[in-house]
Formats: structure tokens, sequence, C-alpha cells
């Protein structure tokens, strides 16, 4: 199994949360976006897509986007701890928590989006993300905290007493905001669901300064 990875990627931040979890190794190769390594010929010959994670299993098969990705894992290795309820209605809770994050939050802030920003509108950092970066933690976290503190199914994780999809959606995205200097004191579900997760080793081995292409 191949992971193209990079640290500070969010998506791929979660595929090595749940690569950990469920105790599956990979082969790592950094795909550097900062230095627009994911343009390369090579890599767009990967993923048509030029984004990470890609990770391409032991038979070859080659699997784009972190939730599908995270999902195959768990189809796929059914004898390691699952990230995905048993129950249809528990499934779906999982995917629209992280659907949240992944689809309503994390867009909106990546790193190409933030790029753009700087280079058509000519805003400096500071500015960029007060108006924009904080704007959009706040729009997207204020409805994810009140969906897990309005349920009687969350439970120490997102989704009950195990870890599932979801978290290994929440921690990057936590770990993201609080770098960037967002007040997260706001959302006190989500910050205690953030800090169960980083006790275990699982998450504490996915973060990005401890990976092997992490840069100061």
């Amino acid at each position: 199994m191949k992971l193209y990875d990079y640290y500070r990627s969010s998506a791929a931040f979660r595929v090595r949360i749940a690569l950990n979890i469920k105790g599956l190794e990979a082969e790592r190769e950094s795909i550097h976006l900062r230095r627009k390594d994911q343009r390369s010929d090579a890599y767009l010959a990967v993923n048509p897509q030029g984004l990470v994670p890609t990770l391409v299993d032991d038979d070859g098969t080659v699997l784009t986007q972190s939730m599908a990705i995270i999902e195959y894992l768990d189809e796929t290795r059914p004898d390691t701890p699952r990230l995905m309820p048993a129950d249809a209605a528990g499934r779906a809770r999982v995917r629209a928590i992280s659907d949240a994050i992944a689809c309503d939050i994390h867009p909106l802030n990546n790193l190409r989006v933030l790029r753009h920003i700087d280079e058509v509108f000519d805003a400096d950092e500071a500015t960029r993300n007060e108006l924009w970066y904080k704007h959009w933690i706040d729009e997207g976290m204020g409805g994810l905290e009140g969906m897990l503190a309005g349920s009687g199914d969350t439970g120490d994780f997102c989704h009950g007493d195990t870890p599932t999809m979801a978290d290994c959606c929440l921690v990057p995205q936590f770990y993201n905001a609080e770098r960037f200097g967002c007040d997260m004191s706001g959302y006190p579900t989500a910050a205690r669901i953030n800090a169960t997760c980083l006790a275990l080793d699982a998450f504490q081995q996915a973060l990005p300064e401890v990976q092997p292409d992490a840069e100061a």
C-alpha cells in the first residue's frame, strides 16, 4: 500500500488517522503542495485532480478523495477497528458530520483557495485570515457544534464511544483552525472530542509535525 501525502494537508491527515486506527501501514511519498509537486506530469498520471491524498492499494487499486479512501479501507479491512457504524442511521450521521467538515468548512479555506484570494484580491495574510478564514471557521463550526451538542448519539467521540470517520475529519480541521489563530472556545463539545482524540496514539502519530516531510 502506498500513500501520496503532504504533512500539512488536512485531507491526508484524515487518512493517516484512519490508517493508524486500523493498524495499517503504507509506504509514503510526499507531494509538496507549496512547491506544486501536485501539478507534475508524474503525479497527474496518478491523480488527475492534482490533489492529495492518493492511496494505491496492494492490488494496484488507485483511490482518491479522503472520505472515499477511509470508507474503502473500512469495507476492505473489516477485521480491523471499524470507522463506520454498523447501522444505517449511524452511518448516515457519521457521513453528515464528516461532510459538514470536509465539504462545507475545509474547501473554503484550503491552500489553493487562500492562494487564489491572495493573488486576485492582493490581500495580505493578516487581512485574509481575519476576514475570510476565521469567518468560514465560525460559520461552519457553529453548525457543527450544534450537530454534536444537540444529539444523544454524541459520546466520547463524534458518534458513540469509539472513533469514526467523523473524528478523522474533526481533528485536522480543529488543528488547522488553531494554527490560524481561531478562537475555538465557542465550540466546547467539538473541543472536548478533539482533546479525547488527541489523547490516542493513532491521532498523535498522524499530527503534521511528526511526519517525515514536516518542515519547521
